[in-house]
């Protein structure tokens, strides 16, 4: 008993017992159902009976032609993010950093307000929103240009248009805040050096602000390439449901959700996930070597 409390005492032992709660949870959470996930896509789990098929799940994937048009829906919406919601909410956090605006707090806070939305209420306005009716708010703003109204969420430009709007409505302010975070560990005397040397604006902006940003650059385009590639419940929300026309709005994560839970099929549910996670690995490993991220950690 005595050694025990001089040990709980410890200032060795102060360091883990802090960091055990997230050990725990991490185990618990993270890497006992990635394992179990490894071992259930070499399964077929079917209501009250479970045997090993090997490969069989990866080589039906290989030939599953809706899971391939998921894995190009995913891929699109996710290039179309990463092209609206890295540059557009770095120009807006640059000039909400600038003497240019006033009140930016309230701005900051509005522009964050989406993202405290629920998804479920967020999805089931823009479907009425982009509704086929006539009454839809997109079709009176149409009609307003003399314009027929249009299915909004039954052809693939369109729904994508609406997709795109949900995402750029609930993200442009949290990425805002991060580049802002960002602007704010600049040091001011760089940009006074700059001026001193006879730089504009576009010239601080090009050799300073974009070089001095690219830690934060480099997370928010790793967050938002997951992000992209396992969107699901705007898709869910936009179409009430998995079944949108010609599967223009299944995504990986819906497809995951139809095999696993629609259709209890949680071994292949359990391989398609796996997939995901790979992909979504090696395309921000890729990106982490060309930024030379790894190359940093190793000089430091």
């Amino acid at each position: 008993m005595k050694n025990l409390k001089k040990l709980l005492y410890s200032r060795k032992a102060a360091p883990y017992v802090f960091v055990l709660p997230f050990i725990l949870s991490f185990t618990v959470f993270w890497i006992y159902p990635l394992f179990s996930t490894v071992k259930m896509s070499f399964q077929s789990i079917l209501p009250g009976e479970i045997r090993w098929v090997r490969f069989d799940n990866y080589n039906k994937l290989l030939k599953d032609s809706v899971f391939h048009l998921a894995i190009k829906n995913s891929f699109q919406y996710m290039l179309l993010t990463l092209v609206l919601l890295i540059p557009f909410p770095m120009l807006f956090a640059s000039v909400m950093d600038s003497n240019l605006v006033k009140l930016k707090g309230l701005y900051k806070a509005l522009l964050y307000l989406p993202a405290l939305t629920s998804v479920v209420v967020a999805g089931t306005i823009f479907r009425l929103m982009f509704s086929e009716l006539e009454g839809s708010q997109m079709n009176q703003l149409l009609s307003w240009f003399k314009i027929e109204p249009i299915k909004w969420l039954k052809l693939r430009s369109t729904s994508y248009f609406a997709l795109l709007t949900i995402a750029c409505w609930r993200w442009t302010g949290v990425n805002m805040l991060y580049f802002l975070s960002g602007l704010k560990n600049i040091d001011k005397g760089l940009y006074e050096a700059a001026e001193i040397d006879g730089a504009g604006g576009r010239q601080k902006f090009m050799y300073v602000t974009l070089p001095l940003l690219k830690p934060t650059t480099i997370y928010v385009l790793t967050i938002s390439i997951y992000a992209g590639l396992a969107m699901f419940l705007e898709s869910f929300m936009l179409w009430n449901g998995n079944a949108s026309p010609n599967n223009i709005g299944l995504t990986i994560v819906g497809y995951l959700y139809k095999r696993g839970i629609e259709k209890n099929q949680l071994g292949y549910a359990s391989a398609v996930g796996l997939v995901l996670l790979g992909i979504a690995l090696t395309i921000n490993i890729i990106q982490l070597i060309m930024n030379g991220t790894f190359r940093k950690e190793e000089k430091a």
